[in-house]
């Protein structure tokens, strides 16, 4: 009877490191390709059959995960929720007129020494712009006093700030955005709130002051509107010619908002009262000039004559001449410079 051959191939001992045949018999070079050997103690390492579907499947959800996470952030980055790190050459101020006028030196102070010690916490808000920059939206005094910190130390730590790039939907909401960031964090003095309306009015943001107070200011109560709106006769008639118009106090502002209306020769007393300061003069000069110009009593509004001509006298003062009457009046018409009229005609 025939012997029947073997189907499978012999045992190896992995362990011994050399496969078993039968006894006496000595393996052959394709058994030994078939086995390798391993050194004497060490096993080889045995990877558990899987079905491919498994593999599929893993290799599936890996795969949809990372589509997942690429997806979130695109759609971040694209929504304005992704914090960037951007360089502070790369950031455009002046991209929108800016509400704030001034800083308090003992804030921007604070605000670098937090900087310092606990870096940026909040992001500002930018803008992409076509030059490939970005202009600022929000976040005016954190990027000045980085701006200022790097300046003075050098140290690129803060060369660069955080900032989430916004998508507006148009200038007026980049405009409500700015406004309401510093409204919250730190008030706004009514001459800069109504700075703003104006300049937006001017911009073409909006198309008239009424838009411009509702949509700037549309979170805040209707007694708040009607404040800034009475601050725009100040803004626009005697905002020029300020060094300190935003320590105009609400009180102060709201009397000179009242005189300019009602008194047409006001602004040009005012005006005329600032010019005598200097190029340079101090918060507390110009308001007293201010204070003391509400206070000083207007002499009695004379009906102007047909073809009357009025002449200045020297500064402050002015006289007006018709077919019979003459007009002497100004800011220097004081007492003493009555008597001495009235003692040139002999009055």
């Amino acid at each position: 009877m025939a012997k029947r051959k073997r189907l499978t191939p012999p045992r190896g001992d992995y362990l011994a490191g050399e496969p078993v045949t039968d006894a006496g018999s000595t393996p052959s070079l394709e058994t030994k390709a078939l086995f390798p050997t391993y050194p004497q103690g060490v096993a080889p390492k045995m990877r558990s059959p899987s079905p491919p579907i498994a593999h599929v499947a893993s290799d599936a959800a890996t795969s949809a995960a990372l589509a997942e996470v690429t997806a979130e952030l695109h759609s971040a980055r694209a929504e304005g929720r992704m914090v960037q790190s951007l360089h502070l050459d790369q950031i455009e101020s002046s991209y929108l007129v800016r509400d704030r006028l001034v800083a308090d030196d003992e804030d921007m102070a604070a605000l670098r020494a937090s900087l310092s010690a606990r870096g940026q916490q909040t992001p500002i808000e930018v803008v992409s712009t076509e030059q490939g920059g970005y202009g600022l939206i929000s976040g005016w005094r954190r990027l000045t006093a980085l701006t200022q910190l790097y300046k003075e130390t050098g140290d690129a730590h803060f060369s660069t700030v955080l900032a989430l790039v916004r998508r507006p939907v148009d200038a007026a909401d980049a405009y409500v955005a700015m406004v309401e960031e510093n409204e919250i964090r730190v008030g706004l003095s009514y001459f800069e709130r109504a700075r703003i309306v104006s300049r937006a009015v001017e911009e073409g943001v909006y198309i008239d002051t009424k838009s411009a107070l509702n949509g700037l200011f549309g979170n805040g109560s209707r007694a708040k509107r009607s404040k800034i709106k009475s601050f725009l006769p100040v803004v626009e008639q005697l905002g020029p010619y300020l060094s300190y118009p935003a320590g105009i106090g609400e009180r102060l502002g709201l009397a000179l908002s009242q005189k300019l209306q009602a008194d047409e020769a006001f602004k040009s007393d005012v005006v005329e009262a600032l010019n005598k300061l200097g190029s340079v003069p101090t918060l507390e000069a110009e308001q007293d000039i201010l204070a003391a110009a509400l206070e000083t009593p207007k002499a009695p509004k004379i009906a102007k004559q047909a073809g009357g001509k009025r002449e200045e006298l020297s500064p402050g003062l002015w006289l007006e001449r018709s077919a019979k009457t003459i007009t002497i009046g100004g800011t220097e018409l004081t007492p003493e410079v009555e008597k001495r009229i009235r003692a040139a005609l002999n009055l």
